[in-house]
């Protein structure tokens, strides 16, 4: 299956997860159409100032890979800086957030597969 880009559903959410400002966010494809477990496949795009808040991830692993930009990852105990390139597995019951806190946008692309 093909799905070009202006084909995408996109939403914006407003203080994702508890975090500041909004998010956009490209669903590449939807959940009922990918045959394995899944709850997301997207590209979210964080403005300069806007993350996603806290949250922890049982029973699923998130995977996702910074496209463009820079920002700070936190797993509730130590923060990391993330860029261009990097990627990041959360899951068996561990937490992360996300925070733009550069000059232009954070762009991810995320995938979370249920256990």
């Amino acid at each position: 299956m093909i799905r070009k880009k202006d084909e995408m559903k996109t939403e914006v959410r407003e203080n994702m997860r508890g975090g500041p400002g909004k998010i956009a966010i490209r669903h590449m494809f939807d959940k009922e159409e990918i045959r394995a477990r899944t709850r997301l496949c997207s590209i979210l795009t964080l403005p300069p100032g806007a993350g996603i808040g806290l949250h922890r991830h049982d029973a699923e692993d998130e995977l996702f890979v910074i496209n463009r930009g820079t920002g700070m990852i936190s797993d509730g105990r130590e923060q990391t800086r993330v860029s261009e390139g990097d990627a990041v597995l959360t899951g068996g019951g561990e937490s992360h957030a996300l925070l733009n806190d550069g000059d232009g946008p954070l762009e991810i692309t995320a995938v979370i597969m249920l256990h």
